[in-house]
């Protein structure tokens, strides 16, 4: 697990927080912040993976075609 991928994770729940704060508290703004907060945090994480998979030098490669 690299740092990106960990950075992601905390985004993410960090969001989720959020979002649930803003929806019980009926603020919209903060919900709407938590849901950028989550995909943000997706978006790092799955950045983390390439980044991993790179250094793995596992990337994923496409069938050959017959």
């Amino acid at each position: 697990m690299n740092k990106d991928q960990i950075k992601g994770k905390f985004e993410e729940i960090k969001g989720e927080v959020k979002e649930k704060i803003g929806g019980v508290l009926k603020d919209r703004k903060t919900q709407a912040e938590g849901l950028v907060d989550k995909e943000k945090g997706k978006l790092q994480g799955g950045m983390g993976d390439v980044r991993e998979e790179v250094e793995r030098g596992t990337t994923r490669k496409e069938p050959e075609e017959p």
